[in-house]
């Protein structure tokens, strides 16, 4: 354990001093900036190209095995979700992409330049927020940004509108010349998105950028979020579902360090093969809804339960996921048997997420919500 520690802070250090190294050389202005920005607009004209690409990346900490062999790709344009219990490996998939980190095999590809080995050509593409911004707390908003900038390598003559347009973009201009130390943590983050997003690079990295938020200020970091994803890929790394689901265009779920699910959230609700049942509460007894149902092939289960009200609730599997909703209605409607409800009940992304990333346990839990979702429906 004493091992594993220490070597974990070997490769962490205070935090100013992890924001130096992660800015400098993201030169998106100044003497450099006639390429970046030629640079960018070629990245532009070429539609899918992956900004990111991680090949067999691999982090152990002594014989602790934090990332174990991950690979997948970002190409340009969306919100992507990286969604993964604590302790899952997302934090430190970030420092690596971002250059905090070493890895101990694999690499990251920065628009096509390695993060280990070119670090300042890849980090000209990627604005960083980690999940404690690191602010100096005795500095203004304005102070800290301007020293941001100069660190960026923003050029004298551009420093003063860059700075100007993110504090209008993550709205500090009334707090532009308070102490950081005396902003509340909404206000904390936006200083640490506009820091992210100066020199307005192709990639915005956030960890955790609503973690101890109030539901005013993530609302706030939302909408700001989804305004950077007009002009830039931002990658959103969270274990919160429900952040992910409402902002991002693609998931990537992590579990024990691996990749083990990525895809649109509505693909992903389709992903497990009993993701979907139909539920339904009809005013008779079970063997006359069975009676009523066995013409239909495409039922290939059938779970029910007759309720004291004289009504019974059943769960039907289906076929292949089909949709037997008229097929249903019909039959009870030719039997004139009154139908009461039906609800066709897929897996949402928190139950697929439970089930990705807890294995048995997930499953159980699974089950139980399942049950306490029939039995309440039922109760209609």
């Amino acid at each position: 354990m004493g091992r594993l520690i220490q070597s974990m802070l070997d490769d962490l250090s205070d935090a100013p001093d992890r924001f130096a190294s992660a800015v400098s050389g993201s030169a998106i202005w100044g003497h450099k900036s006639s390429a970046a920005l030629q640079s960018r607009r070629k990245l532009s004209d070429q539609g899918g190209k992956e900004l990111i690409e991680v090949k067999n990346l691999v982090k152990k900490y002594g014989n602790h095995l934090a990332i174990d062999h991950l690979n997948f790709k970002i190409e340009k344009g969306k919100i992507y979700g990286f969604l993964g219990p604590n302790g899952a490996g997302k934090s430190t998939t970030m420092n690596i992409m971002t250059g905090y980190l070493g890895a101990t095999e694999g690499e990251v590809l920065i628009n096509g330049h390695d993060i280990l080995k070119e670090p300042e050509e890849a980090k000209k593409h990627i604005g960083y927020l980690p999940e404690l911004p690191p602010l100096y707390m005795e500095m203004t908003v304005q102070e800290y940004l301007d020293f941001a900038a100069e660190l960026k390598g923003i050029a004298k003559d551009k420093r003063e509108s860059s700075v100007e347009e993110v504090i209008k973009l993550a709205k500090l201009m009334d707090v532009r010349g308070r102490l950081i130390r005396n902003l509340s943590k909404g206000y904390r983050q936006r200083v640490g998105l506009a820091q992210a997003m100066l020199g307005f690079p192709d990639i915005i990295i956030l960890d955790e950028p609503t973690v101890g938020l109030d539901p005013k200020q993530i609302i706030e970091i939302r909408e700001l979020i989804r305004k950077l994803a007009k002009d830039h890929t931002v990658i959103l790394s969270s274990h919160i579902l429900a952040e992910v689901r409402e902002v991002c265009d693609y998931i990537m779920i992590i579990s024990k360090g691996r990749l083990v699910a990525s895809d649109t959230p509505d693909n992903l609700e389709h992903l497990m093969d009993e993701a979907e049942s139909v539920e339904i509460l009809a005013k008779t007894e079970p063997s006359n809804l069975r009676d009523i149902l066995n013409p239909i092939r495409d039922i290939t289960g059938m779970k029910t339960e007759k309720r004291a009200d004289g009504t019974t609730y059943a769960v039907l599997e289906v076929k292949d996921n089909k949709d037997i909703r008229e097929q249903v209605f019909f039959a009870f409607a030719g039997a004139g048997c009154p139908l009461l409800m039906l609800n066709t009940n897929r897996a949402s992304l928190e139950e697929i997420f439970l089930e990705l990333t807890q294995g048995e346990t997930g499953s159980k839990l699974l089950s139980a919500k399942r049950e306490e979702a029939g039995t309440d429906a039922g109760d209609l």
